[in-house]
Formats: structure tokens, sequence, C-alpha cells
């Protein structure tokens, strides 16, 4: 098995797909005017809209109520790009070191979804992600 994806669903797409254009610096991938992809080399992120949802079960999803997740995204260099966003998003916490290796940076989606960039700092971090 594969993770291939994680699909968040908006009540705006666009100021959805345009923030995470922003933040992972590619361009998505318009599949249909309400459903687009952010490929990354890791994983894709889906963005769908609201009216989506009806196509898998009304009611299973629901845009902006999410607090339980954060999107996370590995990077060379977190205070950088906490430098290149700070001013154009809504930041969370700015950079601080994590009991498990990682420098992190946190800002919010247009909706709320909490959103991490990350660089691994020690060593054991580093060897942690040295595959990915």
């Amino acid at each position: 098995m594969k993770f291939a994806s994680t699909r968040l669903i908006a009540a705006d797409i666009n100021s959805m797909v345009a923030f995470y254009e922003l933040v992972t610096g590619r361009p998505a991938e318009w599949l249909a005017p309400v459903f687009a992809e952010i490929v990354t080399p890791g994983a894709a992120l889906a963005i769908g809209s609201a009216e989506t949802v009806a196509l898998f079960s009304e009611g299973s999803a629901e845009p902006g109520a999410n607090r339980t997740a954060i999107l996370e995204f590995m990077v060379s260099d977190v205070d950088a790009e906490f430098a290149r966003l700070k001013d154009r998003v809504t930041v969370v916490h700015p950079p601080k070191d994590l009991p498990w290796g990682n420098r992190t940076v946190q800002f919010a989606d247009p909706e709320g979804t909490r959103v991490a960039l990350y660089t691994p700092v020690t060593e054991a971090a580093r060897q942690r992600f040295a595959g990915h």
C-alpha cells in the first residue's frame, strides 16, 4: 500500500488552492472546476469544493471543521520559509525546536487547518528522514 494523498474539503476552493500553491511553491493541477491537486515528491494534496462531498456521502465531510490533523511539509530551511511566508499567511507559532529533533513553524490555511513546515535539525532526526 502506498500513501498517495490527503484531501481537504474547501468552502472556498480558490483561496485554499492559492494558499497551498504559495506554501508549496507548486502549481495546482485543476482536474475539474471543483477539484485540484498539488503534487509533491512525497504525496499529493487534493482539494475538493464542498459540493464534491455529495459525490461520496452527503454530510460526510465539512469545510473548516478539522481540528485533529496537521499537514506537515519537510523543507530544507524552516527559518527561510517562515521569513518568506510570515507576512502572507496566518502564523500559529514561529519557528521552534521540538523534542524529537525537528525545527518547525505552523500556519493556518484559510479554513483553519494547521500546516507545519519542519526541518530535521538533530543528527537522529536527519537520519530518520534520510530516505525521504
